[in-house]
């Protein structure tokens, strides 16, 4: 039941992309410019840090989880990310309710996969908010992505693709100079 929702409703997240692109073209058009090199794009594989931190590894690993439907957790964990910059006390208390509203409260539009523990945790953090509140749910979310999708994104086409700098095919014909 789950699984034809989601066939159904994958027309949604596809509306922006021409029949038969795929999201690595999709990348490549939008961050030509910072392209990595093979090299560059090798040292992704030697932690998720290191991907998140390049910016064009972090938008290749949203488009690698887009195309399973779970971009949620790096979604989490940059709200996360932003959330302790905040200055004002006030931004603060409203962003973390958010925050739990969007990813944390069962049955929300993008919840993450927590364990009831660290939920309720991060619930009780609320009544008192700080620039920690969120630490723990993100470091679940971390570890998950870091043991589930990372690895996966590691045997992707689309990584394989960048780290071996695949050249159009000389079959097709290019009107390029």
């Amino acid at each position: 039941m789950a699984k034809d929702m989601k066939n159904r409703l994958a027309f949604l997240r596809r509306r922006n992309e021409s029949p038969g692109s795929n999201p690595a073209s999709k990348l490549d058009k939008s961050m030509k410019s910072v392209k990595p090199c093979p090299e560059e794009a090798l040292k992704w594989g030697d932690s998720l840090d290191k991907l998140l931190t390049h910016k064009y590894g972090l938008a290749a690993f949203r488009a690698f989880l887009r195309t399973e439907f779970s971009e949620e957790n790096l979604e989490f964990w940059l709200a996360c990310e932003e959330y302790r910059k905040i200055k004002s006390q006030s931004k603060m208390a409203s962003k973390a309710k958010k925050i739990f509203a969007e990813y944390i409260a069962i049955q929300s539009c993008k919840e993450v996969n927590l364990d009831s523990y660290t939920r309720d945790h991060t619930k009780d953090n609320l009544q008192n908010v700080t620039r920690s509140c969120f630490d723990l749910a993100q470091r679940r979310i971390y570890g998950l992505m870091e043991k589930d999708s990372y690895p996966r994104f590691l045997r992707s086409e689309l990584y394989l693709d960048l780290i071996n700098q695949k050249k159009p095919s000389s079959t097709s014909t290019s009107s390029s100079s």
